[in-house]
């Protein structure tokens, strides 16, 4: 669609019908790590010198302080996050910017940074949780003793101890601390290099990519990889069920 048949400039209406920025905007610094990461794997294969991989590091580098001090106001008619950021980074360092891109495509790149923003929620998430996890296993060792009434249905039923009702919600979160490592699993790869679809002709070295963004793997089949979002609906589950 871009850069294709159409000879006109897109209609405003649709432009922002179709921009993402509202959304994704909030994604630049991860969509940044992952471009760093890129750009170190292709100088260590030799796709870029030392002095692209320098000039292009520190051109993202300085467009993320841009973006933290409110000084770079993203395009919509660039649509994204990611092409924005593209643009400025061309538009820094010309065309060694347009080198950052070589053995990627906008889809593995979109996987890889919706995976690190995903990733650190769920860290943050799992941090705070093993705290109150630890909370309710004291509360619940400490009050053994003290009796009160359980209600059901709005009536006192049965006595019980506080320390049952907090070990109640204890296993309630405990589950959903299962959850929530499933759903880090499911998303704990790296796809950079899966490319479009199938992948590139490039000496890519996936592992290297992965190890900088402390991925323990690369994804495994570059079709899948750039197709699925199932790692989005199991963080979706987790989120709906923990909420």
């Amino acid at each position: 669609m871009w850069k294709g048949r159409f000879t006109e400039t897109t209609a405003k209406v649709v432009q922002a019908f179709t921009q993402s920025l509202d959304l994704d905007w909030s994604l630049a610094g991860y969509d940044i790590e992952g471009s760093i990461a890129h750009a170190r794997m292709l100088g260590s294969v030799g796709l870029l010198s030392a002095e692209e991989l320098r000039r292009i590091e520190e051109g993202l580098s300085r467009i993320r302080d841009e973006i933290s001090s409110g000084m770079f106001l993203p395009s919509e008619e660039l649509e994204d996050v990611h092409m924005n950021i593209e643009s400025r980074l061309i538009e820094l360092l010309g065309p060694t910017g347009a080198k950052l891109h070589t053995g990627r495509s906008r889809n593995d790149q979109v996987s890889v940074t919706m995976r690190l923003f995903l990733r650190d929620r769920l860290l943050r998430i799992c941090t705070g949780l093993e705290a109150l996890l630890a909370i309710l296993l004291d509360r619940g060792s400490r009050h053994i003793e003290i009796i009160v009434p359980g209600y059901t249905h709005l009536q006192q039923a049965q006595p019980i101890s506080m320390g049952h009702y907090w070990m109640a919600h204890f296993t309630a979160f405990s589950r959903d601390c299962e959850r929530l490592l499933f759903a880090l699993e499911s998303l704990n790869e790296c796809p950079l290099g899966a490319g479009a679809l199938a992948g590139s002709t490039l000496p890519l070295d996936r592992e290297f990519t992965a190890t900088l963004l402390g991925f323990p793997r690369p994804t495994q089949n570059s079709l899948d990889t750039v197709a699925q979002r199932d790692y989005m609906a199991d963080f979706h589950s987790f989120a709906a069920l923990f909420a």
